[in-house]
């Protein structure tokens, strides 16, 4: 039992990880190819192999919608094209640093959509831990100025990039409603919808001229990085995520997806970046409260078990 616990937090830990260096891996790329193109061709190589597994996984059958088409692919486009499109988008304009805060707030996203419309209020605590969360958001976007803060490119790529993140949170909060479905049928049968509309937007725009086209030679020369969001930023990730949540819990996992940021910082000033004290303070207000919360959410967990007993 405790071998099985500590290969689910590795291999949790492990997706959290590639999550966070992905960030400025993708930034990196975006030199040579536009976001979209990027993401693209990330989904449709990662469907391909997602496909081949569900079927070795379930069988062949599994890729029936069986009366649930529409409602997973409106959840696919959210969760698997609009979500990953705006946040590429947005770290080419505002920088993998201020993505990787911006999507840890999923976790208090969702719990603001769940009081809006399911009349769900979050205990005050989660609430006030929300409202540091954004706190710390907010020194890191403007980096202490809250006038005159940032680039207005780098505001714009932040909002985008919130933008996606509650595209992600419709997603999660969505697939909810995919009643007897596997985690894995659950993802493959959104992600190929989502996959699609992302194809059609990005040759719509490319046929435009609103985006270029990127030439043999810049994918050649980002290959690598390309290579990376797919294999290991979709497929690998999403099996060890997979893999670990189920031997460890889902409010475990959750814990270690919050530092994500940290991944992400420790891997930039890796790569030579400094960060101002102001942001490095709003980045560590974001990853305690939502670590509090986390940990609050676990107590309240186990007394309503208690209880039961």
């Amino acid at each position: 039992m405790r071998q099985s616990f500590l290969a689910g937090l590795v291999a949790a830990l492990t997706a959290v990880i590639i999550w966070g260096t992905q960030l400025p891996i993708a930034k990196d790329a975006f030199v040579a190819v536009n976001p979209l193109h990027a993401t693209m061709i990330r989904y449709q190589v990662a469907s391909v192999f997602l496909v081949l597994l569900l079927i070795v996984r379930e069988g062949p059958q599994a890729l029936h919608y069986r009366g649930f088409g529409l409602r997973a692919s409106v959840i696919g486009v959210f969760g698997m094209s609009a979500s990953p499109m705006l946040v590429f988008f947005g770290i080419s304009l505002a920088g993998a640093e201020r993505a990787a805060v911006i999507t840890a707030l999923q976790p208090a996203v969702a719990a603001l959509a769940q009081w809006i419309f399911r009349r769900k209020r979050p205990a005050t605590f989660t609430l006030a831990c929300i409202a540091v969360a954004f706190v710390g958001v907010v020194l890191v976007v403007t980096k202490g100025h809250l006038v005159a803060a940032a680039t207005p490119r780098e505001l714009l790529g932040s909002a985008i990039i919130l933008l996606g993140a509650v595209c992600w949170v419709i997603y999660t909060m969505g697939t909810e409603r995919l009643a007897g479905w596997s985690t894995w049928k659950v993802t493959v049968l959104t992600v190929l919808p989502g996959m699609i509309a992302t194809t059609l937007v990005t040759e719509t725009l490319a046929m435009c001229g609103i985006i270029e086209v990127p030439t043999r030679a810049g994918l050649l020369s980002v290959m690598w990085p390309l290579a990376y969001l797919t294999f290991a930023g979709v497929l690998f990730s999403m099996l060890a995520w997979n893999f670990g949540t189920r031997r460890i819990g889902a409010l475990n996992a959750t814990l270690l997806i919050n530092f994500m940021p940290i991944v992400t910082f420790a891997f930039r000033a890796w790569q030579g970046h400094r960060f101002l004290p102001i942001e490095l303070a709003g980045a560590l207000l974001v990853v305690l409260a939502l670590v509090a919360n986390n940990l609050y959410l676990r107590r309240q967990y186990v007394r309503r078990l208690q209880s039961l007993r």
